[in-house]
């Protein structure tokens, strides 16, 4: 059975096929286009997975979307008759959208479908539609190696559904309960990240990120909680919620939030996206990860109780919170917690696939001694020795191939002598997260390094925190609890024994003060709050880059590294071997390795740049 799923048209467009039960490739079409996010019809992502699989459109069984659009324009419909006349102007601009493109969504994939192909055959191949988080939910209990499991999935919006609470049990998934729109705990979180400053649907991560900057202790922060709770969201005991519409806009499509009834309620000015922050910022964006934290670990209960399962599979753009996932892991809920990888609409490629696969197929599902059905989530493109030869002949870049032995040793001194030095191996990872194949890798220890690389490499605000990959064996040496988190979707706190003293007014510092205190011997990787959001390396999934933690440790006695997105910000993950060399020559990285072969920024002539930077 073959089978392409595809998920597109809002944001985080991606392709997925898998073939006899194996998922054989997935892939976000940013990775090709260059644009993070993008909502276009994921043409290059589909031609990659099906080059991966040896297939052709005409060859698939199936080709599935990840939602079903009928039921969207039904709710977006009766949302503008439920305002009326407020949402006029949405209205006429969104509508003609509709009925050109939307209602007649078919057709519009097939033709998109003739673009990859002009020979398919829209006759011969089935044209197949999920619902929007069943999508999400397939995509992490399918691939979860768990026979039965309860499922809980959180975003913004799908169809009508905003959370849902299900049951999988081998091939089947009952949905038990939904939370509908407009009360939705994704866009919640949302609208706070755009009222401080962040992009919608790709900054909600920095907005997590700056949450433990907050001071839990003061005034300001408590009554942020309260006004929170008490004037924009209604907690239930299930975890469901009631936003008071009052407050927000997003219901007709216009902005995220009623600014002015923010402003006065907070008594903040709504940040730009270049504004400083200041320490109300953080206290608010400690205020609304707390309540999320709430919301999440009710839902987590409710799911429990519905189910009385010992697993959970989660999934959904708010299972992209790992500090919220952190916390259910910490209260015992459940014996085992699986969250897919790319949790967000990207994953719903791969959902829709599976979904279809065993529940209308009825096709028997595998099971995996390894950790789970996702390969490591090393699912992207591979790039061979001949594709690296051309880059450096196009660019005359100055390289030395070697042994990988010989290589693991030198990056690892490298590494440890304080240096920056971008990895690139193997097949991509599918999902937001860098997992050791397009890295940008770092000394743990050094205590200037995550200045540097905020605002030399990366371009970023300097309170953005960094992730450490550690050795799977060597967890309990740094990290809190047992874990296994291949997929950096937990945040544990470190331990006591590599804590550092810190001041008695450490909680009541400014932001940027508690930023620059020691706070423990792996500095570079400890946020604010003494916690860090980790990434277990087995050498099962991926020897390469085990190995090369484990040179470090050879040299250091340290089995971790800093690990982030090989990007600079405003930009996807670098995908091929060019877009590795060109992010490595525009910033101030000062080593690349490319499969074996290894660079040297400065044997990296300014001519070689110009040429870089031409052909854009």
């Amino acid at each position: 059975m073959k089978i392409l799923g595809i998920s597109c048209f809002y944001h985080d467009s991606a392709a997925s096929v898998i073939v006899n039960n194996k998922i054989i490739a997935c892939v976000q079409e940013e990775r090709f286009t260059r644009i993070k996010h993008t909502a276009e019809f994921p043409k290059n992502a589909i031609t990659y997975c099906l080059e991966e699989a040896g297939l052709t459109l005409n060859e698939l069984d199936a080709i599935v979307f990840y939602d079903k659009p009928l039921p969207k324009f039904e709710r977006l419909l009766s949302t503008y008759y439920a305002i009326a006349p407020r949402g006029l102007l949405s209205f006429l601009k969104s509508m003609p959208i509709w009925a050109k493109e939307k209602i007649f969504f078919r057709k519009l994939l097939k033709d998109n479908l003739k673009e990859v192909e002009p020979n398919f055959n829209k006759r011969k191949v089935k044209i197949l539609f999920t619902e929007h988080h069943l999508s999400h939910a397939a995509s992490s209990f399918y691939v979860s190696n768990q026979q039965e499991s309860a499922i809980l999935t959180i975003d913004g919006v799908g169809e009508w559904c905003t959370a849902s609470i299900g049951l999988g049990n081998d091939k089947e998934i009952k949905i038990l309960k939904e939370l509908y729109f407009p009360h939705s705990t994704g866009l919640l979180y949302s609208a706070f990240t755009y009222y401080l400053g962040f992009r919608v649907n790709s900054g909600e991560y920095k907005l997590m990120g700056l949450a433990p900057y907050g001071n839990p202790h003061s005034d300001e922060t408590s009554t942020f909680i309260e006004k929170i709770k008490k004037y924009i969201v209604d907690i239930k005991e299930d975890g469901s919620i009631f936003l008071n519409q009052d407050y927000f806009k997003y219901a007709v499509g216009n902005r995220m939030i009623n600014s002015k009834r923010f402003e006065s309620l907070f008594g903040i000015k709504i940040r730009g996206e270049h504004d400083d922050i200041n320490q109300s910022h953080c206290n608010l964006a400690y205020a609304i990860q707390n309540v999320t934290e709430e919301i999440v670990i009710r839902l987590a209960k409710e799911t429990k109780r519905l189910t009385n399962s010992k697993n959970l599979c989660l999934s959904g753009g708010v299972a992209l919170n790992c500090v919220a996932n952190g916390k259910i892991h910490e209260l015992k809920i459940f014996d085992n917690i699986y969250i897919q990888p790319a949790s967000g609409d990207a994953g719903g490629a791969l959902g829709a696939a599976l979904a279809i696969n065993h529940m209308y197929f009825g096709n028997e599902r595998i099971f995996t001694n390894t950790y789970d059905l996702m390969q490591g989530s090393y699912l992207g493109p591979y790039y061979s020795d001949k594709e690296i030869t051309y880059l450096n002949r196009k660019y005359k870049a100055e390289s030395k191939q070697l042994e990988f032995a010989q290589l693991k040793r030198k990056v690892a001194k490298l590494l440890s002598e304080g240096f920056v030095v971008g990895w690139f191996q193997g097949r991509s990872e599918f999902g937001p997260r860098a997992l050791g194949n397009r890295s940008i890798l770092a000394d743990p220890r050094n205590r200037e390094m995550q200045k540097k690389l905020n605002l030399k490499i990366k371009y970023r605000e300097s309170f953005r925190p960094f992730a450490p990959s550690v050795l799977e064996e060597d967890y309990s040496n740094y990290f809190k609890g047992d874990l296994k988190s291949p997929y950096m979707l937990m945040v544990k706190d470190i331990k006591e024994t590599i804590k550092s003293n810190i001041p008695s007014n450490y909680h009541n510092l400014e932001y940027l003060e508690k930023l620059y205190t020691e706070r423990s011997s792996l500095q570079a990787i400890t946020h604010v709050d003494f916690s860090a959001r980790i990434q277990t390396v087995s050498r099962e999934t991926n020897p390469k880059y085990w190995e090369l933690i484990n040179e470090f440790k050879n040299i250091t006695n340290i089995g971790v590294l800093i690990n982030t997105s090989f990007n600079v910000r405003g930009e996807p993950i670098v995908n091929s071997p060019e877009d590795a060399y060109k992010c490595f020559m525009s910033t101030e990285m000062d080593y690349l390795v490319i499969n074996n072969f290894f660079y040297e920024k400065n044997l990296q002539t300014e001519m070689i740049k110009k040429n870089v930077f031409k052909d854009d």
